[in-house]
């Protein structure tokens, strides 16, 4: 019998958080970002929500304009082998640009992770939408869009290939005969592209899940089309159910137009629920934090995704100005869509900023009005589960001890896990080595 379709659940660490002035909060603690502690109680009270994953997201550039948590935060890789030592079971993904970086590198250290971890390595693959981030590289200049992906594309390619260097039972390690291991079950990929030359073999060999999960966030046309060919996971993001919806199907039919399993591609959309023990109080939390916000540190927020565009430049109080295609380089299609519901709204300056600093999103009210909410959007096919972003410093301690218990009641989400490895309980399979393969 078909199991059960049943929510994922993911935890974006995010230290002193997304908002642009979340770190004023009365319950915040300011130094979050790079606060060790922080982080592991966020891992451990999402591993005992029984969640799938802990997600850390990260970029290359910043400017004074940057929002509190970009400015001061732990990178990826390293914050991820130290969460390894103290979970048990809950998947652990971090971000790592394709655009700068080797494969080589990524490779071993996510086989790393996955090692350290008992197979719960993922990477969330990203092109890098900052043009400045070319600066911090030693490049002339940031790829063009399309570009990006042609890199990544190969960079995947290399980096999965890398991953099979070693079958699964290449190493004897037979003291008696000496035997280390069986050199027919070594493999070099002798890799010549485009953009790589990389001979091989990787020097770590695969974990029990196979190869780290493999997630990708691309909304645009081009992040779409990856996403569909190579992800096992997607992180989406959608204010209303409506395009979560549009986006969930047309990811599903690319996937299964690439050859895929759509069920074996898992789209999770961020959410930021406030969750109050009733409207009224989930609705002061909202306001605690949309009234530390001030319309300068909005303008900049909004900046950031025009290639820190100065928006103070503009009248606060008249249409959204016009900016062509200004934007279409780094953030896509969060830039395209802003320019977007802004026409089609005709809303000024001011209330564009205000509305991207501090978005209110369906997922605010009471915790029962909270699992509803989730429960439709995954019944209606618009995610497979969620990645949850914390909009108040104990947020994610409310979802996890209000909304989850109500979810595991409804049958629609796990009182246990059903693996140790991030495959096994995202439900998505593992990859069969391409050498072993080839001799079946």
């Amino acid at each position: 019998m078909t199991k059960p379709r049943q929510i994922k659940l993911g935890a974006i660490i995010h230290g002193v958080g997304g908002n642009v002035s979340g770190w004023r909060h009365p319950d915040a603690i300011t130094d979050a970002s790079v606060n060790i502690s922080f982080y592991r109680q966020q891992a451990q009270k999402a591993e005992a929500g029984k969640f799938d994953l802990v997600f850390i997201a990260d970029g290359l550039y910043i400017t004074e304009k940057s929002i509190p948590h970009f400015l001061n935060r732990f990178e990826p890789i390293t914050i991820l082998s130290a969460l390894a030592s103290v979970t048990t079971h809950i998947g652990l993904v971090g971000t790592v640009s394709t655009s700068y970086s080797e494969p080589f590198t990524i490779a071993r250290q996510f086989a790393s992770i996955d090692m350290i971890s008992g197979g719960r390595a993922g990477w969330n693959v990203v092109t890098s939408p900052l043009e400045g981030s070319a600066k911090n590289y030693s490049k002339a200049e940031h790829p063009s869009h399309p570009e990006r992906y042609k890199i990544a594309n190969e960079y995947l390619e290399v980096t999965r290939g890398l991953w099979d260097s070693w079958e699964d039972d290449a190493f004897v390690r037979n003291k008696e005969s000496g035997v280390f291991f069986d050199p027919s079950k070594l493999h070099t990929l002798n890799h010549k592209g485009e953009y790589f030359s990389v001979q091989g073999p990787l020097n770590i060999a695969r974990s029990k899940q196979g190869q780290p999960v493999i997630f990708q966030a691309g909304a645009s046309e081009d992040g779409r089309a990856f996403a569909a060919k190579v992800a096992d996971a997607i992180f989406a993001g959608h204010e209303t159910i409506d395009e979560a919806k549009a986006y969930y199907a047309d990811i599903k039919q690319r996937a299964a137009a690439a050859g895929r399993n759509p069920d074996e591609v898992v789209i999770l959309p961020g959410i930021a629920p406030i969750i109050g023990r009733t409207e009224e109080e989930a609705e002061r939390k909202y306001q605690e934090v949309a009234n530390l916000v001030t319309i300068d540190k909005a303008l900049d927020f909004l900046g950031r995704f025009f290639e820190h565009h100065d928006f103070s430049q503009y009248p606060l109080d008249e249409p959204f100005p016009d900016l062509g295609d200004f934007g279409s380089n780094s953030f896509r299609s969060g830039t395209d869509k802003i320019k977007q519901t802004a026409k089609e709204k005709n809303l000024t300056l001011r209330q564009v900023a205000l509305n991207v600093a501090t978005p209110r999103g369906e997922f605010t009210g009471t915790a029962e009005y909270v699992a509803d909410r989730v429960q439709a959007w995954f019944e209606e096919h618009a995610a497979d589960g969620f990645i949850i972003a914390a909009a108040l410093p104990k947020g994610l301690d409310d979802f996890v001890d209000y909304v989850v218990p109500i979810l595991q009641e409804r049958g629609l989400f796990r009182t246990e896990y059903e693996a140790d490895t991030l495959r096994g309980n995202l439900g998505v399979p593992i990859p069969e080595n391409r050498y072993t393969k080839v001799k079946v």
